[in-house]
């Protein structure tokens, strides 16, 4: 259970970034809630977690899965450029996460 809410969690980290940077330096209310309610939520998803794992295999996947998340919408919406070494950085990073889930 703690690794559902881990990577439910690692996924609000994706949404409250993306959220972060539509709020135009919280400027627009919309984007600004979502960020507040989804940091909320992504942070106590987090510390639940952290409750039965280990806190560097926990906050590592938190954030790998997040950040692939991140880079990886942006790239789908046009907000980042497609490469080839950013696919692969990125496949390599969600390598690592799963990795950690294999060896926790």
């Amino acid at each position: 259970m703690a690794w559902i809410v881990l990577v439910l969690s690692g996924v609000l980290e994706a949404v409250w970034a993306t959220a972060l940077d539509r709020s135009q330096g919280f400027s627009r209310p919309a984007p600004t809630v979502v960020f507040v309610a989804a940091l909320a939520a992504s942070m106590t998803g987090l510390g639940l977690a952290m409750r039965h794992l280990p806190v560097g295999t926990a906050y590592a996947v938190w954030v790998g899965i997040g950040a692939a998340l991140t880079v990886g919408f942006a790239m789908a919406t046009g907000a980042e450029a497609v490469s080839v070494v950013k696919l692969l950085l990125l496949t390599g990073l969600v390598g690592c996460v799963v990795g950690l889930k294999l060896v926790g």
